[in-house]
């Protein structure tokens, strides 16, 4: 999907939506809709017009980016220069905004230079985040870089792991791998967290070292050309017991299904329940606190929420990540997460890192 055609798409939006113009502040956003990676600017788009607002700093990188917007130089105090782009509007009078970003006080003022221009501020929820949940196929190459890249990494890591090691040190080996291969950054702060701690689906590495036996639970990712890859793998250093097998099992299978059994169609919700009823049927449902999975893209979290209650339909295109976790305290935990997408109607793993198999040891 080019910057044309994602232009085309959230124009489509305006009229359903009651306004004229949209302006797009969101940093994911922005760079959606225009290719601008810079860190400050402004996107004002109306049917016949689209102009990307900067400071000095960006205007000859945003020229080179956005050649579909004209770019507009930000001088001044704020309220100037937001001024000088609600008077280019023309005959807009309704423009849209993120409501999910901007601030009170930033409404506020906002409110009062429309009002003086003669203009509303109508707020838009989640319209370009929705646009954003299906993938293009320069996306998909994109996040199937950062995956490959996060695949590797954990391997070379698990390969070279031995006892007495801390969980700092096992992330910063993952950013290590991870930035060898390519990636331009971590998606996120690794998750190393050994024995007790894997209770915590967030945990901190530690300095404490990793004890013969203790599930360790490592969720990690890397950044690719701003796509996010996002994968967990829970494993042990040494032999793992009777207790490890079976509650490794459990989520294994919770994943397995869902990813098996998630057709084109259904609701996050009714995905979320493809795991979650095999989690609960064990004895495990209250340990199983968070979500089945989410969305990944410009943002490590974004549409479509698959998890209870969400309403969001999963359709071609969408890809999101499958992630059952068990989480016991005073034990640790165990979480198995792919990322997935619909292909003819049914999900396919991007996730290549291989898994453990507790019923044959390996």
């Amino acid at each position: 999907m080019s910057i044309t055609n994602r232009l085309t798409k959230l124009r489509e939006t305006m009229e359903p939506s009651g306004v004229d113009a949209v302006w797009v502040s969101q940093p994911e956003n922005r760079r959606y809709m225009s290719g601008f990676t810079g860190s400050a600017g402004s996107l004002f788009i109306t049917a016949e017009s689209a102009m990307l607002a900067t400071d000095s700093r960006y205007t000859e990188q945003a020229g080179d980016q956005s050649p579909e917007y004209q770019i507009v130089h930000m001088a001044g105090p704020g309220s100037d220069w937001f001024k000088e782009m609600l008077a280019s509007m023309g005959n807009a009078k309704r423009v849209g905004f993120e409501e999910t970003y901007v601030t009170v006080a930033t409404h506020r003022r906002l409110v009062e230079l429309c009002g003086e221009a003669g203009k509303e501020l109508v707020p838009m929820s989640d319209t370009i985040e929705m646009i954003r949940s299906v993938k293009d196929e320069a996306e998909r190459e994109a996040l199937i870089t950062a995956i490959r890249i996060t695949d590797e990494a954990f391997v070379e890591v698990r390969d070279g792991l031995e006892p007495g090691v801390s969980e700092k040190d096992v992330a910063w080996r993952i950013e290590k791998a991870m930035r060898e291969r390519g990636a331009e950054a971590l998606a996120f702060e690794s998750i190393v967290a050994s024995g007790p701690h894997g209770a915590r689906a967030h945990h901190r590495p530690s300095d404490e070292p990793i004890a013969v036996g203790a599930p360790i639970v490592m969720d990690i990712g890397a950044r690719f050309d701003g796509y996010h890859a996002d994968m967990t793998r829970t494993i042990c250093i040494g032999d793992y017991d009777d207790q490890f097998r079976r509650i490794y099992d459990i989520v294994l299978t919770a994943q397995e299904t869902a990813i098996a059994t998630i057709e084109e169609g259904m609701t996050g919700d009714q995905a979320d329940a493809l795991a979650r009823d095999i989690i609960e049927k064990a004895g495990h449902g209250p340990e199983f606190g968070h979500s089945l999975g989410h969305g990944v893209g410009l943002a490590i979290h974004e549409y479509p929420r698959v998890a209870k209650r969400a309403p969001d339909v999963l359709t071609k295109g969408m890809i999101f990540t499958v992630e059952p976790g068990i989480y016991i305290t005073g034990w640790g935990g165990v979480r198995i997460e792919d990322i997935v997408e619909f292909r003819d109607g049914r999900c396919q793993s991007l996730s290549k890192a291989p898994k453990i198999n507790v019923k044959n040891g390996s």
